[in-house]
This record gives C-alpha cells, structure tokens and sequence, in this order.
C-alpha cells in the first residue's frame, strides 16, 4: 500500500480496526527496512539528508502557501522560523555526520591490561515522531533530520490542527525520501492514540503537558524511551536600562519574542513580564510606542502577524481576556475578529495572579506585564511555579545575571535577547520538569536518537591472577593499589602530565 492511501485511510473517521491493520503493516515494512540494515549506513544517511535539503529547497513555495493556509504566516516569518532554520540545520549535519558516527575511544582499568575500548552510537530502530501545529514544518522535519543522522527509520505524524501543512508533508517527503524507511501519516487523536500503541523504540513529542502524560503513560507500557518538547510559561525579565539606545534595542527584542513568531503561539515566545515599580511605567509607554512601529497602527491590516490556528484557539484566547478582573487590566488593543482569526497584540499590567491567563501557557498575542517592588523578586517569582522552558533576561548588572543563573531552573537563559537560542545548532534545546525533558538541534539531535553503545576489547596475552577467588588479605590490598593506580592515572591525564 502506499503511503498516500495509507495517508487517506488513517484519516478515515472513525478509526477502524481494519484500518489501523493496514497502518500495522506499513510498520512491519520500517522494522524490515530497519532489519536490513540499510539505514546504518552513512551513504543512506548522507543521501536522505541531501534529498531533505532538496526538498527545502524545491517544495519551499508549497510550504509558503501551506503556513499562509493554516496560520496567515507572511513568506519571511516562514523562511525565518521554519524553511531556513532548517536548511541551515541539515547543512550542520552534512557535515558533521562522520564525526558524529565515529566511535569514541574511552580508558579501561589497569586490571583489563593489556585492552581496548570504545563507544560505538547506534540507532534506536523504530521511532516515531508527532509534532505541533504552530511551527508545523520546522517540529517535523528537526527531529527527522536527527533521526535519519542516526540512522533510523521514522514515522511522522503531522499535527491535524495545521491541515494544510500536514497534507504537504504527507504529499512530498514519499516523493523525496525513502518511501520504506521514512513514512508519514495523516490523523486526529484518534489516530495519534492508535500509533501510540504501537510498539516504538523511541517517541518525540512535541505539544502540551496535557497529552504529554497520555504519550508517556503509553510509552511506559513499552519501556519506551522519550523526548518531550513542551512549553509553560517563560518570563522575561526587565531590569531597568539607562541608556536609550539600549532601551530601543530591547524593545524590539522583546516585541519580537512575544509577537513576532506565529503571533504568540510559539513554545519558546514570552509568556509574561517581570518588571520593577520605579520602570514599569516607562516600560509600558516604550510597549505602546513599539507595537505600532513593528506592526503598523492597525495590526489587523498588516501581513507581519499571524493569525491564531483555528477558532477553538481563538475562543480560548478570548476566554482569557473576558474574565471580569483580566479585562480591566487591559492597557492595549483587547480588540478581535473572530471570522478572521484575529486577535490584536494586547497588553495587560497586573492582571490577577489566580487568573487562567497567569496559571496556563497563553499561546497567543496578549502580554501581561507583572510588576515587583524590586527586580531581584523576579527570581523567588519565578521559582514558585514550574520551571520554565525558557527564562529571558534584559540587564547590564553582571551580579543580577549570576543570580539569575545560579538561583533558577530552566531549559535554557538567555540575556538581552529572544528566541536565538532556538536556532543555535550548538546549543541543546529542551525544557526541564514540566516544561519537557530530552534535547536536540545539531548533534544533540543525533545524540537523542542514539545509543552510545560500549565496546571492550581484551587480549588473552596476560591476565591478572588476584580478580578470581580465593581471597586474602594480600589480594585485597592488590586492589587497593590497583585502583589508586587507574585514579592516579586519570588525575595525571586531566593535568596534563601523562598521556592518555
């Protein structure tokens, strides 16, 4: 059967079981391809990852149109968040793939003389991969991309909620990539929870806290290993800055973080601000003065922002905005259309702390502002609820970024800045807690869908007589020594000293 009726059938609805007994099958081909052994090789890894970059590359209109059709992206926003990160990623991996695939040599005791080790990455097998909707292409095809650089076979769910991105997927990867190692299926959670009772020998997710815990109850019936790439709520922290150049620059990084990737709906955007008393007020007019200048004064009209998903989205972002205490902290926009998807960047200062929108992720364009009467609370703020995925941080005070490094926990920091950290080949990226645990991007990527396995190897020349019974005083004292000796050894090397 091939992928695109599979495609249709999995999109059947119901789901029935004579459906997912054809989807069984499809499975049986990857585990045999995995058998094969094909997909260890590095030329099949090098040639996937090439017709990936092909595809980038050739099919980049169809994605255009595709993130215009599900979320109102303007074509730069989707080369920047999505095409271009990705091209970018799957050139980092071109070249780094030998080395990665490389075995490591490693130290083995002094007892195991004379002898050899190393440690030899291995591919998982099986793993599937289910995505999210606000960056459809980019949490699709950046775990594949690490995935295939290791060496596995790989079914991809796209997300239903972004249907015309997933119906491109479903369309061109089989045109592209392996049809017998790499398959894409099409389907609401009803299909995502027939797949999930599957067999996997690895799962990436990417979506909510809430149907993470149905993907980890389900993998942990498998023993099952997991990458979950979630969200929460990330703070940006606003010391006061004096220069106004400073001042400028950060509030186009902050306006950008918040309102500038998929209007919101991005794991990693800023969910809220931390700000002092003696700046909120100064902070709130540079917010009103940068929203129209980067969105113009009717947002509405512009093509920069893009619009919520869909209407169950645009009716959970409206919710938080209605409670009676929520609406009177607004101090911008609030304004919407529901027919177009629409909801204007909107600003809140304090709005109640018990409130849904400063409990839940918000995962939309609406930005509350929570002021402290010193900016060192931020951190004891921060730390009274889940660790977030991201916690960004705008101050030239060297001693406040120590605290703030040293006194939370979060996937990752970063200062005076937004969102860099996500395209950054060299930096895991990954939450802690709630916000996810598992990394990628770059190598990271290669290393979540590997096994290091260990490797020794020993020679029958020489053997230890004090490692096998019978024990004396005097053999317990030759081990003493022998394990001083591997320290010693390793202490030497560290410094420098002795050669590895």
């Amino acid at each position: 059967m091939s992928t695109t009726t599979m495609t249709k059938l999995c999109n059947s609805y119901p789901t029935t079981p004579q459906i997912m007994l054809e989807c069984e099958k499809e499975l049986e081909v990857l585990k045999e391809t995995f058998k094969s052994g094909k997909t260890k090789e590095e030329s099949w890894r090098r040639s996937q990852l090439k017709n990936l970059l092909k595809l980038l590359e050739e099919k980049e209109n169809d994605i255009f149109k595709a993130l215009k059709q599900d979320l109102g992206k303007h074509k730069v926003e989707a080369y920047r968040d999505e095409v271009g990160t990705l091209v970018k990623s799957v050139h980092y991996a071109l070249d780094g793939l030998k080395q990665w695939m490389s075995p490591k040599k490693a130290k083995l005791p002094i007892a195991a003389f004379p002898s050899s080790a190393e440690l030899l990455p291995e591919p998982l097998g099986l793993v599937l991969i289910i995505s999210s909707w606000n960056f459809p292409f980019s949490l699709s095809l950046e775990p594949l991309i690490g995935a295939i650089a290791a060496g596995n076979v790989v079914l991809l769910k796209p997300s239903d909620q972004a249907p015309a991105s997933s119906s491109v997927l479903a369309k061109i990867i089989p045109n592209y990539l392996d049809n017998k190692a790499i398959k894409v299926i099409e389907g609401d959670y009803t299909v995502g929870d027939k797949l999930l009772q599957q067999k996997w020998d690895k799962i990436f997710f990417t979506g909510s806290p809430k149907v993470a815990q149905i993907v980890m109850g389900a993998a942990a019936k498998h023993l099952t290993p997991v990458t979950l790439e979630l969200g929460g709520k990330c703070p940006a922290i606003i010391d006061s800055l004096s220069s106004s150049w400073d001042k400028k620059i950060a509030m186009k990084r902050i306006l950008s973080g918040k309102f500038g990737s998929c209007a919101g709906q991005a794991c990693i955007g800023i969910d809220y601000i931390l700000v002092d008393n003696t700046f909120v007020n100064e902070l709130v007019k540079l917010i009103k003065l940068g929203i129209p200048k980067m969105l113009g004064e009717n947002p509405k009209e512009s093509h920069s922002i893009s619009r919520i998903v869909n209407k169950n989205q645009f009716l959970r972002l409206k919710n938080l905005l209605d409670e009676p205490m929520v609406k009177k902290s607004i101090i911008y926009g609030g304004s919407s259309d529901e027919d177009n998807l629409y909801i204007e960047p909107t600003v809140l200062l304090d709005p109640p702390l018990q409130s849904t929108i400063m409990t839940d992720e918000i995962f939309g364009p609406l930005l509350p502002i929570i002021t402290l009467d010193k900016i060192e609370d931020s951190i004891e703020f921060i730390n009274a609820r889940p660790k977030p995925l991201t916690i960004y941080a705008f101050t030239k005070n060297e001693e406040f970024k120590r605290k703030i490094t040293k006194g939370t926990s979060s996937g990752s920091l970063v200062f005076n800045d937004t969102i860099i950290q996500y395209a950054a080949d060299t930096l895991p990226f990954g939450g802690v807690g709630q916000s996810g645990f598992g990394r990628y991007h770059g190598k990271f990527s290669f290393d979540t869908f590997s096994h290091e396995k260990a490797i020794a190897r020993r020679s029958f020349l020489t053997d230890i007589w004090f490692r096998y019974p019978p024990w004396s005083d005097h053999t317990l004292q030759l081990f003493r020594s022998a394990f001083i000796y591997d320290y010693l050894s390793v202490v030497l090397i560290t410094l420098g000293l002795k050669r590895a």
